[in-house]
């Protein structure tokens, strides 16, 4: 049973829908679609990141959809318009564990009327879920598009020991700490949500640091999973250990003028994230950072240990985003062994975190040539 929903329509381009899927593993997922008039089309589906939502998909989904495809994007566990998930820090934290995540898109396909989906397209926290079902599922995601987070493999079954890398990044001259970890704190969610400067503002100081127009954005490979080469990647990955996101971000906060000229995010559509983030938090899309630095959680994926991606794969990221060698090694490792059959690796020119916002046309290119060759 779906219902057809209201959705900003003012903010979605034409031709993309709102509607809600019920009985999808627990929870009435909301998604948008382009491209549904016709039932017999082959489907695509594309997995958004933090903090994002569906919307972020909102400039290829037409695109996409003109080619012949039926394009679907939903606002994952833990997102948006999507109910049924735990909000509470000390709630059901594990259905936000990876094997979850991947279920719930499974359900999806299923509650869809659809065996199989002719590819799985993620962004950022989205790429590792769209590479998990390409991993366990490729009779159901027959192909997989990664975007901005490399997939280096699943870990492996006797996993090394590490040194503390939180301790000594608090022990250098400049004390910092990891995003991630500070991510999975009981206080990061308040701290952004309830921010001084407001979740729109902090939203766009947020955005406008990992895109292309903060011109510091100048990536480079590090050469190991240190705390000195950490150190070399912006603030809002390896932060200063007594600042919370919020004031992170905050300094480089873009100018009206900037703000402005912010051709690919402009102000009626950051209302849209804001206006969802400031009724729900952060707290859904946090869990997922919990899961992965929490190490009891993230061991069940070592049951994949040794395995590869076998299905068709691409990469794209941006040519200014940092996400692409924040692990050390694991966008040469992704192409090396991780994906088996890994048809193209793109970085985008004018292009940071935000890829397929910042840069729609030419991610548009890339997919559907990729697309093509299937």
């Amino acid at each position: 049973m779906t219902e057809i929903n209201n959705y900003d329509s003012s903010t979605l381009p034409r031709g993309i829908r709102s509607r809600f899927v019920e009985g999808v593993n627990g929870l009435r997922v909301h998604v948008l679609e382009a491209g549904y008039e016709d039932a017999d089309r082959p489907c695509l589906l594309l997995l958004h990141g933090f903090p994002e939502l569906a919307y972020s998909w909102r400039k290829v989904m037409p695109v996409l959809a003109a080619a012949g495809y039926y394009v679907v994007a939903p606002d994952q566990r833990g997102y948006g318009r999507t109910t049924g998930w735990d909000s509470d820090y000390d709630g059901d934290l594990r259905s936000f564990r990876m094997m979850n995540l991947t279920t719930d898109m499974l359900a999806l396909v299923y509650a869809l009327g659809r065996q199989s989906v002719d590819a799985v397209i993620g962004h950022d926290f989205g790429s590792h879920v769209a590479a998990q079902c390409a991993l366990i599922r490729p009779d159901v995601f027959r192909a997989v598009a990664l975007m901005s987070a490399p997939y280096a493999g699943p870990p492996p079954i006797n996993p090394k020991q590490q040194p503390d890398i939180h301790a000594a990044l608090a022990a250098l001259s400049r004390p910092r700490k990891h995003y991630q970890w500070y991510y999975s704190t009981r206080q990061a969610n308040e701290d952004m949500w309830r921010c001084p400067q407001g979740v729109h503002d902090f939203l766009r100081a947020y955005y406008h640091q990992k895109s292309a127009d903060w011109t510091e954005n100048q990536p480079f490979p590090l050469r190991g999973w240190t705390a000195a080469e950490l150190a070399k990647m912006p603030t809002y990955y390896i932060m200063d250990h007594d600042r919370n996101m919020a004031e992170t971000v905050a300094p480089e906060m873009p100018a009206p003028e900037q703000v402005a000229a912010c051709h690919w995010l402009p102000e009626d559509e950051l209302h849209v994230y804001s206006g969802e983030y400031g009724r729900n938090g952060f707290q859904g899309g946090l869990q997922w950072y919990r899961c992965t630095t929490d190490a009891k959680i993230s061991a069940e994926l070592r049951l994949f240990a040794g395995r590869s991606i076998d299905v068709p794969s691409l990469f794209i990221g941006g040519k200014f985003d940092w996400g692409t060698q924040q692990r050390p090694g694991a966008i040469e490792a992704m192409q090396v062994f991780a994906c088996a059959d890994m048809r193209g690796c793109h970085l985008v020119p004018g292009a940071g975190h935000w890829v397929q916002q910042e840069q729609p046309e030419a991610v548009s290119r890339l997919l559907l040539k990729f697309l093509a060759g299937l």
